[in-house]
């Protein structure tokens, strides 16, 4: 390669040695002038840069420039862009004052070849309080969510024809009938798995009329309840969410509060209410199906239906059944109001939906785990 080598104009190309370069530009430098002469001054930049391994330096000079656009600019770009990734340097000298501006404007590489910054690792105290801060914030407004909810609720005891009832029936049907298959599938399943484990063990000891009798009683005071309620929770509740969220992201719920209606009584109290009736209606269901599956199991082993079924009345008491649908009720409550709460909670963007849906499911597990854990211990205390 020459140590000059003229090109078109509008430039003037020279390698002045080996570790400087110099391009000359005169003329207009816009769309036009550019055309295929970007492509060739490029072309011996790159030639250039890629000779020897040592830094090198490209002058521009713009004292002979007549006229520069916004092509022009780029220009300059892509040759400051090309010398810095070489890890040379780069100058431009001789521009008129009036393009400068223009210049930077853009701040060739600055702004359009950002270099990357580490976001800022958070200490451990800093990440347990940003934490605890979204905790405890999360639990304010559960309770006052709770505190709302109780009082539309009693609202609604006082004035039942203000209810929206096609609400509540829709609600009702959505959580509870069209739920009916699922929760038959995995209650006969339940039914089916505790009979075969625990013949397992209570065989060994000559025992495996005992079973029907435990697995029932087991089936009644808690797992029939808790079953129902986690299965209502990922149905239901992801439902409720999803629903009242996409009303959020549609600032429907917006618009009932510029109407002056009330968020709560229009949307949740029908969904809480549909939650009470289905609740234990469900868990009844679960029960009975379960109980059914096992004496089918125990007729593997030799337990004819009329023995399961005295051991059964012996075991179980009208107490054991209403103490798993007393439960189911507050399951209930928690499976609605938690999915509702989380809806009218869904923020802005296309995720949102899909967020509260989540939180909803996760949130009413939790607090049907909480709340079984209390009734456990009233139970323990009170013998219910």
């Amino acid at each position: 390669m020459t140590p000059s080598t003229p090109l078109q104009a509008p430039f003037d190309w020279k390698v002045l040695d080996a570790t400087r370069a110099q391009i000359a530009l005169k003329g207009h430098i816009d769309v036009y002038a550019l055309g295929g002469n970007w492509t060739i001054a490029r072309g011996e930049q790159d030639v250039w840069l890629a000779q020897t391994a040592a830094s090198k330096t490209l002058k521009v000079d713009a004292s002979q420039v007549e006229y520069l656009d916004g092509a022009g600019v780029a220009f300059l770009i892509d040759l400051q862009a090309a010398q810095q990734n070489k890890g040379g340097t780069f100058s431009l000298e001789g521009l008129d004052a009036r393009y400068l501006p223009l210049l930077h404007q853009f701040d060739p590489i600055g702004k359009l070849f950002p270099k990357p910054t580490p976001a800022p690792k958070e200490g451990l105290i800093t990440s347990v309080g940003r934490s605890s801060s979204i905790f405890l914030g999360d639990v304010a407004s559960i309770i006052a969510f709770t505190g709302q909810v109780t009082a539309d609720l009693a609202w609604a005891l006082w004035n039942p024809r203000q209810v929206r009832w096609g609400d509540f029936v829709n609600a009702a049907v959505q959580a509870g009938v069209a739920a009916l298959p699922i929760v038959g599938l995995v209650s006969f399943l339940i039914g089916v798995i505790l009979s075969f484990q625990s013949a397992i063990g209570m065989q060994k000891f000559g025992a495996i009329t005992f079973v029907g009798p435990l697995v029932s009683l087991g089936i009644f005071r808690e797992l029939g309840p808790l079953i129902t309620a986690i299965l209502l929770a990922g149905r239901s509740s992801a439902a409720f969410a999803a629903e009242i969220g996409t009303m959020t992201v549609n600032s429907e719920v917006d618009a009932l509060v510029t109407g002056g209606l009330s968020p709560v009584r229009f949307l949740v109290v029908p969904r809480v209410l549909a939650g009470i009736l289905v609740a234990p209606i469900l868990t009844l269901y679960a029960d009975l199906v379960s109980v059914f599956s096992s004496s089918l199991t125990m007729l593997a082993y030799g337990v004819p239906l009329v023995n399961f079924y005295d051991g059964v009345l012996n075991a179980v008491d009208l107490e054991d059944i209403f103490s798993g649908l007393s439960k189911s009720v507050l399951f209930g409550v928690v499976i609605a109001a938690v999915g509702c709460m989380r809806g009218m909670q869904t923020g802005t963007g296309a995720a949102a939906v899909g967020i509260s849906a989540t939180r909803a499911v996760v949130s009413s597990i939790v607090m049907i785990v909480l709340v079984d854990g209390v009734f456990a211990y009233i139970s323990y205390k009170t013998g219910f």
